[in-house]
């Protein structure tokens, strides 16, 4: 027996981040949304723990216990006081190291197949907990649609989307570090107060409407700055999308993908082909959103 589940890239359509806390993270208003880009976790029983993976860039994903979907399995077992024994198998194609929450798709995906396989009846407050353990992006891999994250951006509540939206995306040729990231936006607000990250009044209304206009009005990301820093050239892929037509560009989370909003799907494809011929990215995937998180098939 095995049981296969399939999972959502998410792009942040919104990202207010506070300063720095205490304990190193920093307060988030994040707004999610989950968007036609999967990854598909299969687990299946084995004599021990064991990781497996396929698709573009499986090569970069570890397959060792530091995987997501690892620990997701190793979480769960161990609150049920049994062996985390099974085979897990990735089939990837949301993008590797993109800003795109890829590695918590894995680990909610194989959280939500443990459950299943095992039939350990987890609530979804349960599963809700252990995602929020396992990494800030998680819960809302686990949940879909779109959503605001609060805290680290694991205290979830879902908004309303009037429609559906239509994105582009471009893989850049080399990742970034999310914690790198955030040490440049400290850098670069030293010396100024951070007011506190709060979701943009206009944009959840942009969102309940299904206006792309009036969101990609809206869009932000206060770690863009701070990606820019550190990887100059995105500057030129965000060019090449809006000179193609792209209602909105910016970068994705903490990059290095960056996300174009377009008016409908054939301006969503014009704006993929004009950043494919631009030579300013790696490879360019077009889908659309919000779309159902974590779903057992």
């Amino acid at each position: 027996m095995s049981v296969t589940v399939r999972v959502p890239a998410k792009v942040n359509v919104q990202l207010a981040v506070g300063a720095a806390r205490p304990d190193g993270f920093h307060d988030l208003a994040n707004v999610f949304l989950a968007v036609g880009l999967y990854d598909e976790v299969t687990v299946t029983p084995a004599d021990e723990l064991r990781i497996t993976c396929e698709g573009p860039d499986a090569a970069q994903v570890p397959l060792d216990r530091t995987n997501l979907a690892a620990r997701a399995a190793i979480a769960l077992a161990a609150r049920r006081g049994i062996e985390p024994n099974v085979h897990i198998h990735i089939a990837k194609d949301i993008p590797v190291a993109g800003g795109m929450a890829g590695g918590s798709a894995d680990g909610a995906g194989a959280l939500l197949a443990c459950d299943r396989l095992w039939g350990t009846g987890a609530s979804r407050a349960e599963l809700l907990a252990i995602c929020a353990e396992l990494g800030s992006d998680v819960p809302f891999s686990l949940v879909g649609g779109v959503a605001l994250g609060v805290g680290r951006g694991e205290r979830l509540t879902a908004l309303e989307a009037g429609g559906t939206f239509h994105w582009v995306f471009a893989m850049a040729g080399r990742g970034l570090s999310t914690p790198a990231v955030f040490r440049e936006f400290d850098r670069l607000a030293e010396g100024r107060e951070i007011p506190e990250p709060v979701a943009s009044a206009e944009l959840v209304a942009a969102l309940a409407k299904g206006d792309a206009e009036a969101l990609a009005a809206s869009v932000s990301n206060d770690l863009q700055p701070a990606a820019l820093s550190l990887f100059p050239e995105l500057a030129d892929t965000l060019a090449a999308g809006r000179g193609a037509g792209a209602l909105a560009a910016l970068v994705s989370g903490s990059g290095p993908t960056t996300a174009f909003l377009a008016r409908d799907a054939g301006s969503a494809e014009k704006v993929a082909e004009a950043l494919r011929a631009s030579g300013t990215c790696r490879s360019v995937r077009v889908a659309a959103g919000p779309v159902a998180g974590a779903t057992v098939l």
